[in-house]
């Protein structure tokens, strides 16, 4: 008896519903019935006005950077030539500004170190033992150059950004402002760049220092123990691990498009903010914030290329030691 109280309930309920929606849609229908004389009469009055002339619009000015980089000069090289854009310019200047800013601050090194020897060494050393938690005692001696380099280019280009100038001053072609410089890392190609020198480092370092085989095992090799499964449901598992390689092949593919446009979405859209937020007067606290998100992106980018090496030579020497 109660399920038929509550069936009787239901069927009272979808018909109060959808009677509702008769109603509605009826009273729709008649407005519009209503509102077509008006809107035809509205039409051939409007048609009766004479028609005014029409005022050119000016184009809205361009805010931000641009998604592209703009060529600032061309080499004659070739039937078209080299283009060099801003972004290249850019990251010429940061490279060699790092070289000689490191030389004459360490100069050659010394026993008893100097303050700029001794501030070098210690951002160094700290930044060693970062890394090395992660890709390990065998790996990073043979590592730690890459990384540091890395880390320290990406650092300094996420903050040239913010120097005064960099993207301010520049040239007028065809109408439109070109800035002379433009942080690399807002350029999608310096991002795309980087991932590839990860991906063949990691290449190298993963075939010269693991092998073909850890690789393989790692990827498809079954994980479960053997003694402690019975002999089906182990060889089941084969299958399974077979299945989950192919996923970790997928990933070790998106890692080359996750890592440049993590750095490039970041670093682009604080600089299009700072751009924006310049007609409020001096953002000062976006500064900061772009300081704190040049820093965190650039420990970002290293720390994923180092879990990338370590993770699989560290577990070619477990797979040695054992």
């Amino acid at each position: 008896m109660p399920f038929v109280i509550r069936a009787f309930r239901g069927i009272c309920a979808a018909l109060i519903f959808f009677s509702g929606q008769l109603l509605t849609n009826s009273a729709a229908a008649s407005v519009d019935e209503e509102a077509t004389p008006l809107a035809s009469q509205a039409v051939a009055a409007s048609e009766a006005l004479p028609a005014e002339p029409a005022v050119p619009v000016e184009a809205e000015a361009k805010q931000g950077i641009s998604m592209a980089a703009e060529p600032v000069f061309t080499i004659p090289l070739g039937e078209k030539g080299l283009p060099v854009t801003n972004s290249i310019l850019m990251s010429w200047i940061v490279s060699i500004g790092l070289i000689v800013a490191f030389r004459l601050a360490v100069g050659r090194p010394k026993m008893i170190p100097g303050r700029a020897q001794a501030a070098v060494e210690s951002v160094i050393e700290a930044l060693r033992e970062l890394l090395e938690m992660i890709v390990g005692p065998k790996m990073i001696g043979k590592t730690f150059p890459l990384l540091i380099g890395l880390f320290t280019f990406i650092l300094i280009q996420n903050w040239c950004g913010l120097i005064p100038g960099v993207g301010t001053i520049g040239f007028h072609r065809g109408g439109e402002f070109v800035p002379l410089l433009r942080p690399a890392n807002a350029d999608l190609n310096m991002t795309l760049g980087l991932t590839l020198v990860h991906f063949v480092a990691w290449t190298y370092f993963v075939m010269r220092y693991a092998g073909p085989k850890v690789l393989f095992v790692d990827l498809f090799g079954n994980k479960a123990p053997k003694g402690e499964l019975p002999q089906p449901l182990y060889l089941f598992m084969f299958v399974m691990f077979g299945l989950v390689g192919f996923i970790e092949v997928i990933s070790l593919v998106f890692r080359n498009v996750s890592l440049p446009f993590r750095l490039f979405g970041n670093i682009f859209g604080g600089d299009n903010l700072l751009e924006s937020m310049m007609g409020w007067g001096v953002p000062v606290p976006f500064y900061f914030m772009e300081l704190l998100v040049g820093l965190v992106q650039a420990l970002v980018f290293t720390i994923l290329v180092s879990v990338y090496i370590g993770q699989i030579c560290n577990h070619g020497e477990e797979h040695a030691s054992h």
